[in-house]
């Protein structure tokens, strides 16, 4: 079952992440949309990824914001929930920011981040 939201719930977009998600899934064939989500790694326990997504699962709730079809595993949405997606450029670095209302803490390098333990 695929829970369907046409509106924005969890997931927040600013304009420069939007335009960044569209240009790339312009370009790249076979893309159902942009899957955002989570992964255990880094020394704060959890590291946000973005990709994109070739097909939908079951698990999937889907996000239609701002003209992008952004799909969660439903199991990360408790990490997730909130969550502002911006993409910026910085000299020859470029990368998506998150600002995350569940985050309890980050490494120094800003590459992972910490949740309460209830999510």
């Amino acid at each position: 079952m695929v829970l369907r939201y046409h509106f924005p719930m969890a997931i927040q977009l600013t304009e420069a992440a939007r335009s960044r998600m569209q240009d790339y899934l312009a370009k790249t064939a076979g893309a159902v949309g942009v899957r955002f989500g989570v992964k255990r790694t880094g020394c704060s326990g959890y590291a946000y990824t973005v990709d994109v997504a070739e097909a939908m699962t079951s698990n999937d709730v889907e996000f239609y914001l701002d003209g992008v079809h952004v799909l969660v595993d439903r199991k990360w949405l408790p990490f997730v929930d909130g969550t502002e997606i911006d993409f910026e450029r910085q000299g020859i670095n470029a990368q998506f920011v998150f600002k995350n209302p569940n985050a309890t803490g980050e490494c120094g390098c800003g590459e992972s981040f910490t949740v309460a333990p209830a999510a």
